[in-house]
């Protein structure tokens, strides 16, 4: 549990990065700089928002429900919003600086996404999303599937007032094969995982508590 919850806050490193470069956030974020700019809450508040949101569908779909997506929901908002706050890095001066920021930001939620799913423990809530739809549309592919979640949310995060431009194309379009390489530069296989279910892992934990 602790791995998975470190490997979600440098996560959100990563994904600050990509933000902070200034050339449009990727298509999740730009849904819930959306709804920060509209209901003047901070980014992290409307990241859970949206996660709890996406969770109770996820339970609607009958989804399994690991203890690592309420991990997930809340931790990768708040450390965004931690790095917002202390603002140690300054805004690139250029676009080249800002796409290598972005690089760099996905290449992090790439290895950290390999240590959050090596700690078994669930998908996040978009991704169980994103697989759910899929069962039951079985006749579309999941990588269309993805692309139209990721241009409703894009969509809506733009009308919302959430920044798109460049930087949303190459989040869309990278973040998958760079997560591809990280997975394969530490021969991971995420799909030979077997993820716990929240009722497994509070056995666990409970189990481990009687112990002591």
């Amino acid at each position: 549990m602790l791995l998975a919850a470190v490997a979600l806050f440098l996560n959100g490193f990563g994904v600050y990065l990509t933000i902070h470069a200034n050339l449009g956030a990727g298509p999740w974020d730009v849904f819930n700089l959306g709804l920060s700019h509209t209901f003047g809450i901070l980014y992290g508040t409307a990241s859970i928002a949206v996660s709890v949101v996406i969770l109770i569908i996820d339970i609607i779909l009958k989804e399994p429900i690991g203890i690592a997506m309420f991990i997930d929901a809340i931790v990768v908002g708040k450390s965004v919003d931690f790095f917002n706050a202390i603002d140690i890095i300054p805004v690139p001066s250029n676009i080249f600086t800002g796409l290598l920021m972005i690089v760099v930001g996905l290449f992090i939620m790439g290895y950290t996404q390999f240590l959050y799913m090596k700690a078994a423990l669930g998908c996040g809530p978009r991704d169980t999303l994103m697989v759910g739809v899929t069962r039951r549309l079985k006749k579309v592919p999941i990588g269309a599937i993805s692309i139209g979640l990721l241009s409703m949310a894009t969509l809506i995060g733009f009308l919302l007032g959430g920044p798109v431009g460049i930087g949303t194309i190459v989040c869309a379009f990278a973040s998958g094969p760079i997560m591809q390489l990280a997975f394969r530069t530490v021969k991971f296989n995420a799909v030979g995982i077997k993820h716990q279910r929240l009722r497994e892992s509070f056995r666990i934990f409970f189990r481990k508590k009687a112990h002591t």
